[in-house]
């Protein structure tokens, strides 16, 4: 179960100076890469009650104003989002040795934009949305289907309306951390702290 970390290395002459163009950098050779699902962004959020939960959701879009997923505004996350915006994700990407984490608040993102992406989604996954009421409890999967099934039919003719409890959210990063694996677990850990608008300190941190 013990391996050395030696394909790579980080060095603060190889970033960029803005975090979002390093982490640019690094989702392109993911993707390029072919990794399975690079896009898989683990969620960590904290509950009115200081409970943790961490779940994994796919990342459908990042630009300097923060990273976007998607959910059902009446799921568990939504609920500690409402109580507590604040997030930490991580993206593992064990083929390359590396890891991203990042730590910042989540907001909901315009109407607007859920529908921009919500028209880009496959039907099925349209349909899904609607029939899915995330995270409450069902006694059998067949109440799931039957419920997709109905919200089928509802909607086989015309254009699936974006549904009032779905939509995303931004997560708007005050952290970026870039691990590289490296020898001997003395591994590369390059941070970026954001110290004003724009405006990002990078230190190296001990392994």
């Amino acid at each position: 179960m013990r391996r050395q970390y030696a394909s790579r290395s980080l060095e603060l002459t190889d970033l960029q100076a803005d975090p979002f163009a390093q982490f640019d950098l690094w989702m392109r050779e993911a993707i390029e890469t072919e990794l399975f699902e690079p896009n898989a962004m683990a969620l960590a959020t904290v509950s009115a009650a200081g409970a943790p939960t961490v779940r994994t959701v796919l990342l459908k879009g990042f630009d300097p104003r923060g990273l976007v997923f998607y959910t059902n505004y009446a799921s568990a996350k939504a609920r500690d989002l409402a109580a507590n915006a604040q997030v930490a994700c991580l993206f593992q990407w064990l083929p390359l040795e590396r890891q991203v984490s990042v730590r910042g608040r989540a907001e909901k993102i315009s109407t607007a934009e859920s529908l921009k992406y919500f028209l880009s989604r496959p039907h099925d996954s349209q349909i899904g949305a609607w029939a899915s009421r995330q995270s409450q409890v069902i006694t059998t999967r067949a109440l799931l289907e039957e419920k997709f099934a109905e919200m089928k039919n509802k909607f086989q003719a015309g254009q699936v309306p974006l549904p009032e409890f779905w939509g995303g959210y931004r997560v708007i990063p005050h952290t970026f951390e870039f691990w590289q694996g490296r020898p001997n677990r003395l591994h590369d850990r390059l941070v970026y702290r954001q110290v004003a608008a724009g405006d990002w300190q990078i230190e190296r941190l001990m392994p």
